[in-house]
């Protein structure tokens, strides 16, 4: 082989190698935060408990100092966060990614089954450059007796933490390779010059997303936020949720969206693409009130 055969069949696998060298760069380098905002004794221990493990694996920020920064932002609502609540909780304590939790035991009974206890733990991994949920999950454990229940909740952290950092790899190589969302027009204000002989889009039909069972054994009220890309056509071609919540429901959201069909916006009668924001609120269904979820449109 030639010289300049050498060249061109080098150049390719050098490429592939420089960019190995930056993404291993890049995990190792990341800053992950563990924040237990209830602050309840059961929360602390669970959480230090997680940074114990985690610290094997990845870089974790000492959490009094997590602490201290997320007291300067200190959310309403710290399990139902917006992606930019998301991101300046990030950007205060200087982390690459969050985790977010607490931890309980409570007494449970069922007419199947005699009186038990569940301990549990709801467990959030937040990007602080996207404010996105990269992973989430609820670690629960049941015993005929609470230290039994706690017993097996403490012995899978160590499974949680691989878990995590797993997902914390994978969120960072495809964060690596995601683009930025392409530009579209957004709904405008009422009263603006663009406003003028402009119509909303509108799905032909609502449906209203499930209230999980998961949300409604741990008597979740959240609110979930939703963008949706919407074509010329009326086809959505991206949705992102931007306010979550865990147990189910964003997946609940975004599976009923993508199921409605819709009526594109227009102006001066002409279809145009657009972007905008639904909101839908959760509560606990009560035996008087058959709604599990109500919807706002921010059109």
């Amino acid at each position: 082989m030639s010289d300049r055969g050498q060249c061109h069949f080098l150049i390719p696998i050098l490429h592939i190698l420089s960019i190995l060298l930056i993404s291993s760069s890049t995990l190792t380098a990341q800053r992950i935060a563990i924040l237990a905002p209830d602050k309840t004794v059961s929360s602390i221990s669970f959480a230090e408990k997680l940074e114990s493990k985690l610290a094997e694996k990845l870089k974790v920020i000492d959490g009094a100092l997590s602490e201290s920064a997320y007291l300067s932002v200190s959310p309403k609502t710290p399990f139902n966060l917006t992606a930019d609540e998301s991101k300046e909780i990030g950007a205060v304590i200087g982390c690459d990614l969050f985790v977010i939790l607490r931890s309980a035991t409570q007494r449970r009974s069922s007419f199947q089954r005699a009186e038990y206890y569940e301990s549990y733990a709801p467990v959030y991994l937040i990007s602080s450059r996207t404010g996105r949920i990269v992973f989430w999950k609820l670690q629960e454990f049941e015993g005929a007796a609470p230290e039994k229940s706690e017993k097996l909740l403490n012995d899978s952290i160590g499974q949680l933490a691989a878990e995590i950092a797993d997902r914390v790899r994978a969120a960072i190589r495809r964060e690596i390779a995601e683009s930025d969302p392409p530009a579209m027009e957004e709904v405008p204000d009422a009263n603006s010059p663009a406003a003028k002989n402009f119509r909303s889009p509108i799905p032909y039909r609502r449906f209203k997303p499930e209230y999980t069972s998961q949300a409604s054994l741990y008597d979740i009220t959240a609110t979930v936020d939703i963008v949706v890309d919407l074509d010329a056509s009326g086809t959505i071609t991206r949705t992102e949720i931007v306010r979550w919540a865990g147990y189910g429901l964003d997946e609940s959201v975004e599976k009923t969206v993508r199921q409605m069909n819709w009526r594109p916006a227009t102006r001066n009668g002409k279809p145009l693409p657009m972007r905008f924001l639904l909101r839908y609120n959760f509560k606990k269904i009560k035996r008087t009130d058959t709604r599990g979820s109500s919807l706002e449109f921010h059109l």
